[in-house]
């Protein structure tokens, strides 16, 4: 049997192979989606619950999952021939590499300001070195671990190997260089602040390299901001461009997909389906879904995931922030668990977020704590806003107390971020869609967690917010609130989501400690 391997675009490869190979491909493909039970499509029988990634009938799969396909190939005996297109940077010579970087200023500011030559770390080289030969990945780095960096120096690397920036021209032909280049590199963000925060970090970055200017190469694209630039790199939230036409993606060659795990959902895969002369593919996320439709999703856009490193080592090489996890289970009165035994999941969240008690509770706890305390919640309205209203009612006058949500706009988000960078007590009262991914504040002492969640890649995303190393600051401490509703032998939902997040913490080596409270 003889499966060839073609190319069809720089999303899709087709597979010419024997009806009998392309069925067994498609079932090879095909995967029972998790929690299909409760989806509508499913309970009218309109649909099946799978989703299949191979088409046996046009022989269209992600280009990402060539080597699935190999491996297939080979357990089954099966010979494979390859027809793709070469990528010359497979072959750009280290030394080249090397000099590159090693000509590259890099400068990062410090929470005072002041600006510090910074160097690639060990494990930031090696993703970028697997980006360069792999032409398409997936980074999979922890929180804090510096993806920004290493998305700014792949950057730099395709604009001086693939667009001759930097060959040809002077200084004094800056301008006119940058119009020369006819291909863009477009990365893709998941909000207005990560936008606001990128275009920063690599100001920063390129603070002392007069031959390449933020302001000249970086066009930044959200609500309300142009969609055409004659800059070379675009960076753009998802939600300001997944409905532009194809068209307008055909300008970029490359694209960066930060927080990449979220490109299961269809808006964000529309990008890449869209992006079809866009050979270089780099994906980046500290945490991705553990479920195998997820991950196939998404390396069959962007590559084979590259393991960086784990928080484990980072922290280990003094590299993040020491972390104590301190999980704090509520224990409610007997009557109250009983009551709510037959609660479902919905009526025991509303029940726990509007309990006097323990919102009472949160807020002692959130003013009693030393550093700068971010404390995420669900709920804006039934939650959010309560516990911010009790923190700011006792809190002192000069005391820096925040509130943020989706309706906070981004100017403001980057202004709490840049204040509480200077201080040593402020809190800041967040909503977890909004501060769990992306944010960068490194002098961040103390998490809580106020909602209960069960998303492993919620949780490690939150936990990074505060891993990131400071001056004066070395370690980090978890506050995990749990809820234990639990009636003799039935367990409350939410003590379940506990319990989850402990073989999360468990797997990741995470020290931590568990205290009852009784609550009233």
């Amino acid at each position: 049997m003889i499966i060839k391997i073609l190319k069809h675009n720089d999303v899709h490869v087709r597979v010419d192979c024997e009806t009998s190979v392309a069925q067994e491909l498609s079932d090879y493909f095909t995967f029972n989606i998790p929690g299909a039970y409760f989806m509508p499509a499913f309970r009218s029988r309109v649909w099946d619950g799978k989703i299949r990634l191979f088409n046996a009938y046009t022989g269209i799969i992600y280009k990402g999952l060539v080597p699935y396909i190999c491996k297939f190939a080979k357990d089954r005996k099966y010979n494979i021939e390859k027809k793709l297109e070469y990528d010359f940077l497979e072959k750009v010579d280290l030394n080249d590499v090397a000099d590159f970087m090693d000509n590259l200023k890099l400068y990062d500011q410090d929470p005072d300001g002041k600006y510090i030559p910074i160097k690639l770390f060990e494990h930031q080289l090696s993703s970028i070195i697997y980006s360069i030969q792999n032409s398409r990945c997936l980074i999979l780095s922890p929180t804090g671990s510096g993806k920004s960096l290493i998305i700014y120096v792949l950057m730099r690397f395709y604009q001086h190997f693939l667009f001759g920036f930097g060959k040809k021209f002077n200084e004094k032909d800056y301008v006119g260089q940058i119009e020369k280049i006819d291909k863009k590199i477009l990365l893709i963000v998941p909000t207005i602040s990560l936008v606001h925060q990128m275009f920063t970090n690599f100001a920063d970055y390129a603070y002392k390299d007069k031959t390449w200017d933020v302001n000249l190469n970086c066009h930044m694209i959200y609500e309300g901001q142009k969609k055409e630039t004659d800059k070379p790199i675009v960076i753009s939230t998802w939600q300001s461009v997944y409905k532009m036409p194809k068209k307008w993606f055909s300008k970029f060659y490359v694209v960066f997909g930060d927080e990449c795990h979220q490109y299961k959902a269809n808006s964000l895969k529309s990008i890449m389906h869209k992006l079809e002369n866009c050979p270089y593919r780099i994906g980046t996320t500290g945490t991705i879904d553990d479920t195998k439709t997820h991950k196939l999703i998404i390396e069959g856009l962007f590559g084979a995931i590259y393991h960086s490193v784990s928080t484990k080592e980072l922290i280990e090489k003094q590299q993040l922030a020491t972390l104590k996890i301190k999980c704090l289970v509520l224990k409610y009165p007997e009557l109250v668990c009983k009551e709510n035994k037959k609660t479902d999941y919905h009526g025991e969240l509303d029940f726990i977020v509007s309990h006097p008690g323990r919102n009472r509770f949160i807020r002692n706890l959130a003013l009693k704590l030393e550093g700068n305390t971010l404390l995420l919640f669900r709920y804006v309205k039934k939650h959010g806003r309560i516990i911010y209203d009790l923190i700011k009612e006792k809190s002192a006058k000069n005391r820096k107390i925040f509130f943020v949500y989706g309706g906070t706009d981004a100017e403001t988000r980057e202004s709490v971020r840049r204040i509480t960078e200077k201080e040593n007590d402020a809190i800041i009262v967040a909503s977890i869609g909004v501060f769990s991914i992306g944010i960068n504040i490194r002098r961040l002492h103390n998490i809580i967690f106020a909602s209960p969640s069960k998303s492993r890649i919620q949780v490690f995303q939150s936990i990074g917010r505060a891993l990131r190393k400071a001056k004066h600051k070395d370690e980090a401490t978890l506050y995990d609130i749990a809820d234990n509703l639990s009636y003799k032998k039935h367990q409350n939902y939410t003590i379940k989501h506990f319990l989850k997040r402990i073989e999360y913490y468990n797997a990741e080596q995470f020290p931590y400690k568990i205290y009852e409270v009784e609550l009233k």
